[in-house]
Order: structure tokens, then C-alpha cells, then sequence
């Protein structure tokens, strides 16, 4: 099990500090494993997250609808996006009433890159804590925003 104190070699002058300095060693951590993991299938786990909530609205999005629903706001959605239409995951839909109008649709490429990701890739972050304890982060986490 971890302990922050040893990871990073430090004192804290109290708990919240370590509980706020704990989230963002954590997060990070999270972070970099999501990151290692996703490179097998030669995306983002930003640009996996675009795939899901397209895949979850069954319906082409406008782009600031994606942003909005993003789990990590990203300022280069945009860019992500121009990745997934050169891997022919995503394509953009024009507006046939409005030029400034954009939608995003997951193409059959998109589907079949979702398929082949095993959906259970954050269980192991997980593993350590029961189903309350999960509930209970969860649950602090939203009060702490």
C-alpha cells in the first residue's frame, strides 16, 4: 500500500495539505498509467473518452457538447478530435443551415477500437478499496468540489 509521505520523502504541516497533495500525486499517477496503457491502441485516454461519450450519445455531438462532457477539460479537444478524423475514427458532420455549426460522429472504426479495449482497464487503481470505501472517496471527493 502507499504511503505519500515515503513516495515523495516529505512532512505535511497538516491533513489537509497531505489530503489535497495526496490527490495530486495520485491523479497524476493515474494519469501516467492510463497513459502507458492507451499506447497500445495508439490513442489518448483523452481521445478515448471522445470515443465513449459518442459512442454513449448514439447521435453526432456539437464539439462543445464533447468538451463539456469531457472527465479532463481539455483545451486542444480540438486537436484530439483531428486526430481521431486522420485515424478515420470520427468524422465531422457541417451543418447544412449554419457554416460555424460542426457535429462529431464515431465512425465503425471508432466502435471497433472501443470493442477492442478491455473495459475493465481502471479496476486495478481500484483493487485495494471495497465498494464502500469506494462510495466513501466518492462521496468526499464531491465535497471536497
Amino acid at each position: 500500500m502507499g504511503d505519500l509521505a515515503k513516495d515523495i520523502n516529505s512532512t505535511f504541516p497538516n491533513n489537509r495539505v497531505k489530503a489535497l497533495l495526496n490527490i495530486i500525486y495520485t491523479a497524476n499517477w493515474i494519469t501516467s498509467h492510463q497513459n502507458e496503457f492507451f499506447k497500445e491502441f495508439g490513442i489518448s485516454p483523452q481521445q478515448y473518452n471522445i470515443l465513449r461519450i459518442l459512442r454513449g450519445a448514439g447521435e453526432p455531438l456539437k464539439v462543445q457538447t464533447i468538451k463539456d462532457r469531457m472527465l479532463e477539460r481539455s483545451p486542444n479537444a480540438t486537436r484530439l478530435m483531428d486526430k481521431l478524423c486522420a485515424k478515420n475514427c470520427i468524422e465531422r458532420l457541417p451543418s447544412e443551415h449554419d457554416r460555424r455549426v460542426v457535429k462529431i460522429a464515431i465512425k465503425q472504426e471508432g466502435l471497433d477500437l472501443l470493442s477492442s479495449i478491455p473495459t475493465d482497464l481502471n479496476k486495478d487503481f481500484i483493487n485495494n478499496l471495497s465498494e464502500a470505501e469506494a462510495g466513501q472517496l466518492s462521496n468526499l471527493l464531491d465535497k471536497m468540489r
